[in-house]
């Protein structure tokens, strides 16, 4: 049997997974494990607390310089506070699980098992880093933790707030009117934001969906890119089925640009279709572009 999509004059025909696909195996109890309890703090509770985890990175960079190992300063920050009796922890681990799918990430420091901290030994913090730590506060549902950089010319740190609950996460609308590919790729990808939430780095959603669709697929591949009779070389495309793509954006307004930019690179493809699946805070939109 067939699933189809729509382009402007034809009808184009898109396999469907094949059965098996749906009966993964899925284990809803435990999605997200940690193997500590960390204590949720207020705003106030965490600077006062963070004030003297502050003082000892200072004293590590002024001891270490700006050049060592993000790895050293974390051993070096770690000893200092054990060295006061603070307790801390270090790559504490997050394992989350969906389907046969497991990754595990590791938190730097848990002080106290009450204060999470992302550190870094690089030129300056970027909008990626922080999405990293905001990605592991709303694994453990936690409202807020800290960066520090030990690469700058001195110490640069910034609180990180976790504005969204998990169960706000997992409450979002789905809008898939445009969306005309086969309900296997759909239900997964729905079924795996309900377990996990939105508002997880992209990464984390793009690994687990390769090595769900894998079994099935060759989920990544190259493929020729030509334009007007003109090859220009291979592009690296995740395939949702065997003629079609998939794109994962986490775009909360503004999209549009987006599409146009997508609908130009499919052209120039062999592909079928691309699905977009832009996973926004509330809503989730699934739209299939056609050739």
């Amino acid at each position: 049997m067939m699933g189809w999509i729509s382009s402007r004059k034809t009808l184009v025909p898109i396999e469907r997974f094949p059965s098996s696909f749906h009966k993964l195996p899925l284990d809803k109890a435990m999605p997200v494990h940690c193997p500590i309890r960390i204590e949720s703090l207020s705003t106030d509770e965490f600077r006062k607390f963070d004030y003297h985890v502050m003082r000892h990175a200072f004293d590590s960079q002024n001891d270490l310089g700006r050049l060592a190992d993000e790895r050293i300063y974390q051993a070096d920050l770690a000893a200092r506070l054990q060295s006061f009796g603070v307790g801390t922890l270090r790559e504490v681990p997050i394992t989350l699980s969906y389907a046969l799918f497991t990754k595990t990430l590791y938190l730097d420091l848990v002080v106290e098992e009450k204060g999470v901290y992302e550190l870094k030994a690089v030129k300056a913090i970027t909008d990626a880093h922080f999405g990293q730590l905001l990605t592991y506060l709303y694994l453990l549902d936690l409202p807020r933790g800290k960066l520090i950089n030990f690469g700058g010319q001195r110490v640069e740190s910034n609180f990180v707030n976790a504005p969204l609950r998990t169960d706000t996460r997992r409450s979002f609308e789905v809008a898939d009117r445009d969306y005309r590919g086969n309900s296997q790729f759909k239900e997964l990808v729905i079924e795996l934001l309900r377990d996990w939430g939105t508002s997880l780095t992209l990464a984390l959603y793009q690994e687990a969906l390769a090595a769900l669709l894998s079994g099935f697929i060759q989920s990544e591949v190259m493929l020729p890119l030509c334009r007007d009779g003109v090859e220009l070389g291979n592009q690296r495309f995740q395939l949702a089925d065997h003629e079609v793509a998939f794109k994962l954006t986490s775009f909360n307004s503004n999209a549009e640009v987006f599409e146009q930019q997508l609908r130009l690179l499919i052209r120039h493809s062999p592909l079928k279709a691309i699905h977009w699946v832009n996973i926004g805070h509330e809503i989730v939109t699934l739209k299939t572009l056609a050739r």
